[in-house]
């Protein structure tokens, strides 16, 4: 099968859509898929080229048997609404001039987040007469909405009627989450042209391994007990009310809080713990793909958290099978939903509500001092890895792929 996938983040860019998309593909070009990937030059969250690259119009590189078509954007920091929208708007103009330009392919497919390159990858599937793909993984623009950084008006209500319309056009949807699924047959698409198709994780690339010690010594972690957050520090994630828990900890000397990644609320953040004196939370930048597994063997317990807005009931953070494959507990404060049910359902890890720092603070502590319970549920972890494998998703996301060119 000749696959086109569009996303606007690929690899060495390490956020959730680059990773999942490229890891998936890896998978489809070694079972002998001809696969290319229309994307950016990398240049996520920072907004500044990555070493190596040049924003041209196209360039195009192998990786891993994938064809990686490089196209021009406005570049952007991950911070700011219009300059953000921009750099959205420019990748659907560049990617799909690029996607007309391609071989024809059997299938298009896209990538939300970001949501215009959805709009591409239904104007190349539209004019190539190809089944278009629209693989949602997220809410757009109800997210967008859910953490303020638009207001709701007349844009946001023509970005619903183009994402209904996409929906409706698509040959399929291949949804992230059953919740995702739910709330579209609620909107009126049809449960059969909807798939979910999990996240998950690379087992051959993360695995249970000893401390970094050398890692641990330079961040003053070594005999700590850690709470680790991995991932992007953003709008989404209410990360100020894990500052708030670890102000309340700050008595025990013994647990560290860490911080691995970029986002548009990192600097806030790094301010917030210098304000209040805080010494018992470390701040590591983001870090290439290859160093994630030395990251988190820094990390006792893993933590996962959003804010207490309903939209992230439906969310299930691509961090907590990364965290499986580790063999971590698991710390989940967000609203209750499907990602607490996977979490509780294989008995890896613990459930607290969002944007409550006491409770927090004390699931933290007592983890900390239960050892016992620690391994259990870190056994319970490592059991539930195989069943979340890369390797699996890849397999439902052709088998999408193959449903959509038989319609």
């Amino acid at each position: 099968m000749k696959i086109l996938f569009l996303s606007e983040n690929f690899p060495p860019e390490t956020n959730a859509a680059a990773t999942r998309v490229f890891e998936r593909a890896v998978y489809w070009a070694k079972w002998g898929h001809q696969v290319t990937v229309i994307t950016t030059a990398p240049n996520f969250p920072h907004g500044k080229l990555f070493d190596g690259y040049k924003n041209r119009w196209k360039q195009i590189e192998q990786m891993d048997g994938i064809r990686v078509v490089r196209v021009k954007s406005y570049i952007s920091a991950n911070r700011g609404v219009v300059r953000r929208s921009l750099d959205f708007l420019s990748f659907f103009v560049t990617g799909t001039l690029a996607g007309w330009a391609e071989p024809r392919p059997d299938v298009v497919a896209a990538t939300s987040p970001q949501f215009f390159a959805a709009v591409a990858g239904w104007a190349i599937g539209a004019a190539r007469r190809i089944p278009f793909i629209f693989e949602l993984g997220d809410l757009w623009p109800t997210s967008i909405a859910a953490v303020g950084a638009m207001k709701r008006g007349i844009a946001l209500r023509m970005m619903e009627v183009v994402e209904l319309f996409l929906y409706r056009r698509a040959a399929k949807v291949a949804a992230l989450t059953q919740a995702f699924k739910r709330n579209l047959i609620g909107r009126d698409i049809s449960a059969d042209k909807v798939a979910v198709v999990l996240n998950g994780v690379d087992l051959p690339r993360y695995s249970p391994r000893a401390r970094d010690a050398a890692l641990a010594e330079k961040w003053g972690l070594t005999g700590k007990f850690v709470i680790g957050y991995v991932g992007t520090h953003g709008m989404a994630h209410g990360l100020i009310n894990v500052l708030d828990a670890a102000e309340i900890l700050a008595p025990m000397e013994g647990i560290r809080f860490l911080f691995a990644g970029a986002g548009a609320e990192r600097d806030m953040l790094i301010d917030a713990v210098q304000a209040r004196g805080l010494e018992n939370i470390r701040f590591l930048p983001a870090q290439p793909k290859d160093a994630m597994p030395a990251v988190w063997s820094l990390c006792d317990v893993a933590l996962v958290h959003l804010r207490d807005l309903p939209a992230f009931a439906e969310v299930i953070p691509s961090k907590i099978f990364e965290a499986m494959a580790m063999g971590l507990p698991i710390l989940l404060a967000a609203p209750k939903g499907e990602a607490a049910e996977i979490i509780e359902g294989h008995g890896a890890g613990r459930w607290v509500a969002p944007e409550a720092p006491e409770e927090l603070a004390a699931a933290v502590r007592a983890l900390a001092e239960d050892g016992e319970a620690c391994r259990s549920l870190a056994a319970a972890s490592l059991a539930a890895a195989p069943a979340h494998s890369r390797e699996v998703q890849a397999r439902e996301m052709l088998a999408v792929f193959e449903a959509a060119v038989q319609l």
